[in-house]
């Protein structure tokens, strides 16, 4: 056993040996290659900095291997090293736009985003209107809390790349961040067929409502009063939605809501939803809704979306437990950018009743009818600080013993920010 484990050992030292004198006749790319594969396909950063440190030796004033050992120390929370090295490839060569940027992230990722904005600076010193170094000042202004100069900064980069799905990703977290305060009025007319029974088809529906949302440093709340006319009665509903920022990965959708004014209105509503931003510009949702008319409702909710070019698609499913049905509700909505975040046109198509909708009090006692629906948005900023949108959707429901009705619903709505 012991000559066994000898012989084992100088064949372990003799492979090394080999190996070591073959990395020796290596040049500086050869190295720099076995460096990048042992980071990005093995995840071996020792080996990948021993390598690194190798063809340094052979060729000292490589910046691009100087950064990329940089890199790896910051991704091993190396904070020291990683400025040492980083600091010496921008003293040979202060417009190292990738030393640069590799000192925002180390900066940023170590919650010093006033250091890490000396370094965006610097950078669009050297390359104004840069699209990366723009979207990462974004971030660090965003951090900062400053974040009209984020939202005006991140817009002026989706205006010159209306491609770059991180931009429009990155303003829409601004806006739910932001400290701004809005005032929303809207208005939707809704018309139901002959197919519909009497207490519907007899007169339209309407639904107005005023909303009041104020940014904190904690997250976006809103209070709404919301005015209902249908059923051939009235009623008024007040609620309070609430966006609590968790991380830098996660943030929460909360819903309270009361009416006394039942069935015009669930007598309780209550929501939760926990949203992960996601790698590849894509963000995942998981929640429930609870709605109180005769009995309990309850929802249990899921998305996934999705920012591709100038384009977001999200596909939403509601699902409804019961004790001899399970309800179901899928949404697929596409949204065109063509200005800024609230510059978008936008169409979905689904199936089932959601809880989400104007609409949703039709939940009650009427799970297993099957729809099919359709909607559009048109939404445009006016003059900075107004946003006026218009919609319109279609829905075609099966009737019990009826010919399938169709409800058809037209609004709009005026937001003003303040």
């Amino acid at each position: 056993m012991k000559l066994k484990a000898f012989i084992i050992t100088i064949l372990t030292l003799f492979v090394w040996s080999k190996s070591s004198y073959a990395q020796k006749d290596l040049d500086s790319d050869e190295l720099f290659k076995m460096a990048r594969d042992m980071a990005f396909e093995k995840k071996d950063y020792p080996k990948a900095i021993e390598l690194c440190q190798q063809a340094l030796v052979k060729s000292p004033n490589y910046e691009d291997i100087r950064v990329f050992l940089g890199r790896i120390y910051i991704w091993n929370d190396k904070v020291d090293d990683a400025r040492k090295e980083l600091n010496q490839v921008l003293k040979l060569n202060p417009k190292n736009k990738e030393a640069i940027s590799s000192f925002i992230d180390l900066e940023y990722w170590n919650d010093n985003s006033l250091e890490a904005l000396e370094y965006c600076n610097k950078g669009l010193g050297f390359y104004p209107n840069d699209e990366e170094l723009s979207i990462k000042k974004g971030k660090v202004l965003n951090d900062l809390k400053r974040f009209d100069e984020a939202l005006k900064l991140v817009n002026q980069v989706i205006e010159r790349y209306p491609q770059n799905t991180d931009a429009r990703t990155l303003a829409a977290r601004i806006r739910d961040n932001a400290s701004q305060s809005f005032l929303t009025l809207s208005y939707d007319y809704f018309y139901f067929d002959k197919n519909y029974n009497s207490s519907l088809h007899e007169s339209p529906w309407h639904l107005a409502s005023l909303a009041y949302s104020r940014g904190t440093k904690y997250g976006t709340v809103i209070g709404r009063i919301t005015y209902a006319n249908r059923f051939g009665d009235n009623g008024y509903q007040a609620e309070i939605d609430a966006y609590p920022r968790i991380s830098k990965t996660f943030y929460s959708y909360v819903n309270l809501g009361y009416s006394a004014d039942s069935p015009v209105f669930p007598k309780f509503r209550n929501g939760f939803s926990l949203y992960a931003n996601l790698p590849k510009s894509f963000e995942g949702e998981v929640g429930y809704r609870y709605l109180k008319f005769t009995d309990a409702t309850w929802i249990y909710t899921t998305s996934v979306g999705k920012y591709i070019g100038n384009y977001w698609f999200n596909l939403r499913a509601f699902f409804v437990p019961g004790e001899s049905d399970f309800s179901q509700s899928y949404t697929l909505t596409t949204r065109y950018y063509f200005g800024g975040s609230f510059d978008f046109l936008s169409i979905g198509i689904g199936t089932g009743i959601s809880p989400d909708e104007s609409r949703n009090v039709l939940l009650d006692g009427q799970k297993k009818l099957n729809s099919v629906k359709a909607n559009f948005t048109y939404s445009r900023v006016i003059k900075e600080r107004n946003i006026l949108s218009f919609n319109a959707s279609w829905f075609n429901e099966q009737q019990s013993g009826k010919p399938n009705g169709n409800q058809l619903d037209a609004g709009f709505s005026f937001r003003r920010q303040f």
